[in-house]
């Protein structure tokens, strides 16, 4: 083979050897940078997606599913004793509890997000004709005992209110989470999830949440 051909065939392998590296070096800055990005979309102290996040893709999916879309407040009942009683660390036990209940009961699809504190909020295509079974099997499973690392075990409970499109004559989410969250209001600690329908449209609402739910009036940045 001549010899100029030779060069050029040696510089293009020096030149190709030389690239491996950057390019790989590369792709593993932008797998990080994706890596950081999906991590600071998530609470992470349950792993459900901060309420920036949540909302994003919560409208998402109502305007993919339309009317058979449910939109699901959560609350956790007498969370406040469980922390006076078995400690902070019982506490996120149960809220990180909470969020893999609500992520498996919804799905892969579903927007799952922690708005704050105890509260949760959970948008999936669901058909009416399914609602009110999914709902009661979300409320067993959130009144599951949670068992923590040292073998103590927590009884819990939750309240539950749920809006769809339909029933509400609204498909926007700030109304829909309004009138669930009065849903839940009116079913407090009743053991079982409640519908809203639009007379829980007219309850009087601050940044978007139930006028009196603690902490309406500093509900800012996500949590």
């Amino acid at each position: 083979m001549p010899a100029p051909v030779l060069l050029r065939q040696s510089r293009t392998l020096i030149i190709t050897t030389a690239a491996v590296p950057l390019a790989l070096a590369a792709l593993a800055d932008d797998i990080r940078v994706r890596r950081e990005l999906r991590a600071a979309q998530k609470d992470p102290l349950t792993g459900l997606l901060r309420r920036d996040s949540y909302t994003a893709r919560a409208r998402r999916l109502l305007a993919r599913h339309g009317n058979d879309t449910a939109v699901v407040i959560v609350d956790a009942d007498h969370f406040k004793g469980i922390n006076d009683g078995f400690g902070h660390p019982a506490g996120d036990a149960v809220l990180a509890a909470f969020g893999a209940r609500l992520t498996a009961w919804a799905g892969p699809h579903a927007a799952v997000g922690r708005l704050g504190g105890d509260e949760f909020a959970v948008v999936l295509g669901l058909p009416a004709t399914r609602l009110e079974q999914r709902l009661a099997q979300l409320v067993r499973m959130l009144h599951t005992p949670v068992v923590l690392d040292d073998g103590r075990t927590v009884d819990v409970a939750a309240s539950v209110g749920a809006a769809t499109p339909d029933a509400v004559g609204s498909r926007d989410l700030m109304a829909l989470q309004r009138a669930a969250d009065a849903a839940l209001y009116e079913g407090k600690h009743s053991g079982r999830a409640h519908l809203a329908t639009t007379q829980q449209l007219t309850v009087p609402s601050v940044n978007g949440r139930r006028a009196g739910r603690p902490g309406t009036s500093l509900w800012g940045p996500a949590a």
